[in-house]
């Protein structure tokens, strides 16, 4: 019988209120940093209204179908609008209510988190239509698949294995993110003559906030206070601090300079990187996870956008989706206790052969799934109310054109 326990209650409401910072204020102003200064409060605000949006759709629907029932592939509608859930209503040592809010700030930032795909050129009715609709047609079965009870939670032994997102969160926004991006067409003057980031100091403040927040991502992840999300948010720390100075020395010895830009992005891809992992790897593992993403990371966003010649404009793809998939095949073999991990498995070890396949099953499910329904969705948009601003607004940039306001008065 689930019975409600004050001391777990009482941390993840406190990762609650973390990861809604990592939204609100912290993606918000990394992202607002990233763009041209015609472009900031544009970002500010998708960001802003996808998490006021989302928070609606989750009380309505998202959250049922996500996490009632026992279907395999999605849930069922027995607890819209939270019907049934009172304020002593359990989920495992939990008040279901602070569940359903911890499981929303997910809902939340995975959408947000694919503003960097499209920013400076989208419509922001587009934004709306196209985040609504992915999060109920995209991010509910997903999760459901792997967090609610689904087929993806039953493959093989241990089912796959993502402790806090990898798949759910980061492969899934990174593949919703190059679809747009595609669709949409990049930004005027992409790729030899793109404005640089209007502010390093936002994006350095934004990204320590998401890196200060992603501890209540992952830490919250256990769902419990206990030495679970002790580890998780150390394997958290030691992935982000080892990605940041990866990807720093990299743009060092290749252009001559360290920038705060770089060493923040390869931070947050430590950060997306380690966090299918987090709760099943010790520091260790971390530290190599870290090291792997800061390399690998960096490397693909010159392949988008340089080989692939697609704008995905602050590297959504190259960080979240590579560091997903990245993070979680590598889960299948460093969470094995011969390489310092730990898990409740049912064996006296993982089987690393057979969980490294169930994770890359999991990998090539969700990409498929993700890529196919977001391609509909922004099909259907581009052709009903249209996708892109005009060439004019585009070039006044959307802060004046679109929301008639200014970010700086100068």
């Amino acid at each position: 019988m689930d019975t409600i326990v004050g001391a777990d209650t009482s941390w993840i409401l406190t990762a609650t209120a973390l990861v809604l910072f990592m939204t609100l204020p912290g993606l918000a102003l990394f992202y607002g940093g990233l763009v041209k200064v015609s472009n900031v409060l544009s970002a500010l605000l998708q960001c802003f209204a996808i998490a006021c949006l989302v928070s609606i759709l989750w009380l309505v629907v998202g959250y049922s179908l996500a996490f009632s029932g026992e279907g395999s592939y999605i849930g069922n509608l027995s607890k819209v609008f939270l019907i049934g859930v009172g304020q002593e209503t359990a989920s495992g040592n939990l008040p279901e209510g602070a569940f359903f809010m911890f499981q929303m700030t997910f809902a939340i930032i995975t959408p947000a988190l694919i503003v960097g795909a499209y920013v400076e050129r989208i419509k922001f009715s587009a934004v709306l239509w196209i985040s609504g609709l992915w999060s109920l047609l995209v991010y509910a079965p997903i999760t459901h698949w792997i967090w609610g009870g689904g087929w993806l939670s039953q493959l093989g032994g241990t089912g796959v294995l993502d402790y806090a997102g990898g798949l759910v969160v980061h492969l899934n926004c990174g593949i919703a993110a190059i679809v747009i991006a595609k669709v949409l067409g990049p930004r005027k003057g992409f790729p030899n003559d793109v404005s640089p980031p209007h502010s390093p100091p936002f994006v350095m403040m934004g990204a320590a906030m998401l890196w200060v927040g992603w501890f209540g991502f992952n830490g919250g992840s256990a769902l419990a206070a206990n030495g679970d999300a002790a580890m998780a948010i150390t394997a958290t720390h030691i992935s982000a601090a080892t990605a940041a100075l990866t990807w720093m020395f990299i743009e060092w010895i290749k252009h001559g300079k360290p920038t705060i830009v770089g060493a923040a992005t390869g931070a947050i891809a430590g950060l997306a990187t380690i966090t299918p992992a987090s709760g099943f790897v010790g520091p260790v593992s971390g530290l190599v996870i870290g090291f792997l993403a800061g390399l690998i990371c960096y490397k693909m966003c010159g392949v988008i956008k340089n080989l692939w010649k697609i704008d995905d404009s602050l590297d959504v793809m190259a960080v979240h989706g590579v560091g997903g998939i990245l993070g979680t095949l590598l889960t299948g073999i460093l969470a094995a206790y011969a390489f310092g991990g730990y898990g409740d498995w049912d064996k006296n070890d993982l089987d690393i052969g057979g969980q490294f396949i169930t994770q890359l099953i999991g990998v090539i499910a969700v990409g498929i799934w993700c890529l196919v329904i977001t391609w509909i969705i922004v099909v259907i948009v581009k052709k009903t109310i249209g996708l892109r601003v005009t060439d004019d607004q585009e070039t006044e940039g959307l802060d004046t054109s679109v929301h008639g306001e200014k970010g700086y008065h100068l």
